[in-house]
């Protein structure tokens, strides 16, 4: 309810299928369990560890400000959403 309308806001146009956050990552945001699943270098979302999930670090810019998300002439995520965000995944990133 919370988490879907951000994520599709703001990731899902350079991370579905064919798009070039899935072919330079393989990480598919379109969908909860894609979401889990993760990049090909790993988990981006890890339930219950907002710190440690990738996904986090890099829409707080806490990664090289050359792969930070979204980038490109898009806007950064508002701090609202990142906190959001943060919730659901401290809170154990349900499919809710």
């Amino acid at each position: 309810e919370d988490v879907k309308p951000i994520i599709d806001q703001n990731c899902v146009s350079c991370h579905q299928v064919n798009a070039q956050g899935v072919l330079a990552s393989g990480f598919d945001m379109t969908t909860y369990d894609n979401l889990m699943k993760g990049a090909q270098f790993g988990p981006m979302v890890i339930a219950g560890d907002a710190e440690g999930s990738n996904m986090l670090v890099l829409m707080e810019g806490r990664a090289d400000p050359s792969i930070s998300m979204p980038h490109g002439e898009q806007k950064p995520v508002s701090k609202e959403d990142i906190q959001t965000i943060r919730l659901w995944i401290e809170q154990g990133a349900k499919n809710n």
